[in-house]
């Protein structure tokens, strides 16, 4: 039967234990128990002995705990406690098995003890100080770094950053740091920005904070060309560029300069423009410079010279200046080299230091005087050596070392403001600028109080008297003179008339109009020597003998020596009627005749004319005399002709002034009248010697 029914009895018996425990299950839930559904809870920080809980028991109940982590709790009769200082941060949970015991009954019980957090710990930043390179010219909004902190307590953190207005700011509720403005590495190379992490939104405690300091530089980017030094930089628009005036140079002509040129400024030198980065520069001339006279070298810049200048002037040289490491950033500037002639000396001032005087109410613009007693203003002078009087047309003046006075190219120093009585010290500086040579003196000026110097700024009364006298004097020798020109001009007139009135007499001696006079012939031997031998002469048909006596004792050579010294400024302006002489231009085969005498009287301009006003018959033999007809001169006198003949004839009229001349006498010979040749003037002793003389 046992092995029919095995099963059976085995079932039973678990049965029974199941039975059993359930009952003593039911018995141990009713000896001790939690106070709540809850887990029971205590702040983090607690102080110990602080009660977690009570567990509710029925009497004869014994408690024990039998798991106890750490152990951080402890019973106290019913009420489980903290013996320690929980931290959240640490542990935020712990579980806790009790034992509760009550005769043969006994339950575990099970206690879970939750740990509330509080606001015990401030954000932390991984480092305390940072490092940020932002390149220049960043565009705007451009998110260059961010740095978050972090907080124990898992709080939400609050960033703020300090200053905000130095180019940066924070993106909205987060660490992300943006670029607020376009930064130039020139106008600032690094900021300084604190950041701060807060746990809480306002500052209302429990409230903690962190700080970090960040911070950041400006890197210069590669933007800008080489910059010619010296130059004025400007900013247009958001670029800034630096503007070279060039460089300039001497040299002499054909003169071979031996080492790097000179130059104004200063040599030749570029930097980059992107201060920061400072790449290396190059030199050259581009194709087309003046190559062939001059080289530049490519790393100093200097400028030297392969052979000399033949021409003088100027010469513009072109410098390409580029970075040794990209070609794309390069700069032009200009070297003009001038060519001038060599100067041996250099211009010096006549003296080293001067002094002038100026009353302090001069006035602007008045002139600086030489000394205290004289109104003669005060001239300064750079001579120069190498010209002939001195004077270099190309030094300049130019006053240094002071505002109040200026210098004229002439050298005359200028008062240009009023100035307060005492001693203005300047340095003058002279400056060829053909070749750049100066030379520098000093001068003092003493402003001396008003009314110390006479009139401001201008002559004494005594000056003014004295000038006045000089130019009284100067007038009355002026009319002294001329009337003394006058006076000689009526003379000289009264010769002439004397002429006219001779050569009308000649004139009246005449065959008849259009033929020429054989009844009377004038020598004019001294007119044959001037080019044309074969001239109508003064003589008749026959040649004269050359000593044969005119007159007195005058031979005809000694008349020829006398008429030759006086011919050219006496007898110029006398001329033939070519009317009266067409038959003797024909009979002579057409050749030139020079006479001096006329037959009419002519008061065009060119001729002068002798005549007279009556015809004399030949073979009268009377005596002829010459007297001054002063009630027919036409008005001669105004006639311009006349004013050329006194200026012709001075030198003939000095003559007449220290004698009285006597009126000529005309004579007709014998032996000359039976062929109407034979006229001759017969003079007084003084005229002969007068003749002799010219």
């Amino acid at each position: 039967m046992e092995k029919k029914y095995p099963h059976f009895t085995l079932r039973t018996l678990l049965s029974f234990l199941l039975v059993f425990l359930l009952h003593r299950s039911t018995e141990a839930q009713q000896i001790c128990s939690m106070p709540g559904a809850t887990p029971p809870t205590i702040r983090e920080n607690n102080v110990v002995g602080a009660v977690v809980t009570t567990i509710t028991t029925e009497e004869g109940v014994t408690l024990t705990i039998v798991s106890n982590p750490a152990d951080s709790f402890g019973l106290n009769g019913n009420d489980l406690t903290a013996i320690k200082v929980l931290d959240y941060e640490t542990k935020t949970s712990f579980t806790i098995d009790l034992l509760c015991k009550k005769g043969d009954q006994f339950l575990t019980l099970i206690v879970v003890v939750l740990i509330e957090n509080v606001n015990d710990n401030p954000p932390v930043f991984a480092e305390s100080q940072y490092t940020l390179n932002v390149d220049e010219l960043s565009p705007v909004g451009k998110s260059v770094g961010a740095f978050e902190a972090t907080d124990a307590d898992k709080d939400r953190l609050y960033y703020s950053l300090v200053p905000d207005t130095e180019g940066f700011k924070l993106q909205e509720n987060s660490p992300n740091i943006l670029v607020q403005r376009v930064l130039d590495y020139d106008a600032v190379t690094s900021v300084t920005l604190i950041l701060s992490a807060q746990d809480t939104p306002t500052s209302t405690p429990p409230s903690f904070t962190a700080t970090a300091t960040i911070h950041v530089i400006i890197m210069d980017i590669d933007n800008r060309p080489p910059w010619f030094q010296p130059c004025t930089e400007t900013i247009v628009d958001m670029s800034k560029i630096c503007l070279s005036s060039g460089y300039t140079g001497t040299v002499n002509l054909t003169e071979q300069e031996v080492g790097a040129l000179p130059l104004l400024p200063g040599p030749v030198h570029a930097i980059d423009g992107d201060k920061g980065l400072n790449v290396p520069i190059m030199y050259t001339f581009p194709t087309g410079s003046e190559s062939d006279i001059f080289q530049i070298n490519q790393i100093t810049g200097d400028i030297t010279m392969l052979k000399a200048a033949d021409i003088a002037g100027p010469l513009t040289l072109t410098v390409l200046a580029l970075q040794t490491s990209n070609g794309d950033q390069f700069a032009t500037t200009t070297v003009t080299i001038v060519v001038v002639k060599k100067s041996v000396n250099p211009p010096q001032f006549e003296k080293m230091e001067y002094e002038g005087f100026i009353s302090a109410d001069a006035g602007v613009d008045s002139m600086v005087l030489e000394s205290k007693a004289s109104n003669r203003p005060l001239k300064v002078q750079a001579k120069d050596t190498d010209y002939a009087d001195g004077i270099n047309p190309d030094v300049r003046y130019e006053v240094q070392g002071s505002t109040e006075f200026s210098i004229t190219p002439q050298g005359f120093i200028l008062m240009t403001k009023n100035v307060m009585p005492g001693t203005v010290s300047m340095n003058l500086h002279a400056i060829d600028s053909s070749n750049a040579e100066s030379t520098t003196a000093s001068l003092k000026v003493e402003v001396m109080p008003e009314g110390v110097l006479g009139a401001p700024g201008g002559y004494g009364p005594g000056d003014m008297a004295a000038l006045g006298a000089s130019l009284a004097v100067l007038l009355v020798i002026s009319m002294v003179v001329i009337g003394l020109l006058v006076f000689r001009i009526q003379k000289g007139k009264t010769d002439w008339r004397k002429l006219s009135e001779a050569n009308i007499f000649r004139s009246s001696l005449g065959k008849g109009p259009g033929e020429l006079k054989n009844g009377v012939q004038y020598t004019n031997e001294g007119f044959q020597n001037d080019g044309d031998t074969s001239s109508v002469g003064s003589k008749g048909p026959e040649e004269m003998d050359g000593k044969r006596s005119i007159g007195n004792g005058v031979t005809s050579r000694a008349v020829e020596e006398t008429v030759m010294k006086v011919s050219a400024p006496l007898y110029s302006n006398l001329l033939l009627d070519t009317s009266s002489l067409a038959g003797s231009d024909k009979a002579d085969s057409e050749k030139e005749v020079k006479p001096i005498l006329t037959k009419e009287r002519r008061v065009e301009e060119g001729y002068k004319s002798v005549w007279f006003k009556e015809d004399i018959d030949p073979n009268a033999k009377e005596e002829v005399v010459i007297i001054p007809d002063n009630g027919e001169r036409e008005g001669d006198d105004d006639d311009d002709d006349d004013d050329e003949e006194e200026e012709g004839f001075r030198e003939e009229e000095e003559e007449y002034d220290n004698s009285s001349p006597k009126t000529p006498k005309v004579l007709f010979s014998d032996a000359d009248m039976d062929d109407g040749r034979g006229v001759k003037f017969e003079a007084s002793e003084k005229e002969k010697i007068q003749t002799s003389d010219l």
